[in-house]
């Protein structure tokens, strides 16, 4: 029986996660994490990150931009490249360390629909695969 137990706990230890988190990575320009905030909240729903949300606080822009990031990702089944953001974002086995309780934050891919179009939200132009406000002011006002 202590075998048993020894192996089970060893198994245990060892197993690796299968969680896929998309995390915008540390360093990354205000504007670009701006940008990508933007992108996914003219596709989803980003009530979650707007003031008395669930996922707010840590009211910063990278948390921000990690939860919307991660959201788009996992919406879109974790499509390959779809963790990217212009170069803003990357995949990650480990959650971010700031989250809250209430907040959501899925590390599996929801059950795909149809992928979203690649067509910027309105308002919005893309260019070299970033998307910005054509009017000057932000789709999502951080």
């Amino acid at each position: 029986m202590r075998m048993f137990l020894a192996l089970f706990l060893l198994l245990a230890l060892t197993t690796s996660s299968n969680a896929t988190y998309c995390l915008c990575k540390d360093g990354t320009e205000d504007n670009a994490l701006q940008a990508s905030i933007d992108y996914v909240c003219g596709k989803l729903d980003c009530n979650p990150i707007l003031d008395k949300g669930a996922c707010y606080q840590p009211n910063t822009i990278k948390s921000h931009c990690d939860w919307a990031v991660n959201s788009y990702f996992q919406n879109v089944a974790q499509a390959p490249g779809s963790c990217d953001f212009s170069g803003t974002a990357t995949t990650s086995q480990n959650p971010p360390p700031y989250l809250v309780t209430g907040c959501v934050y899925p590390s599996s891919a929801s059950s795909p629909g149809s992928l979203p179009s690649t067509t910027p939200p309105p308002g919005t132009k893309q260019t070299n695969g970033t998307v910005t406000p054509t009017n000057g002011a932000s789709v999502y006002q951080h």
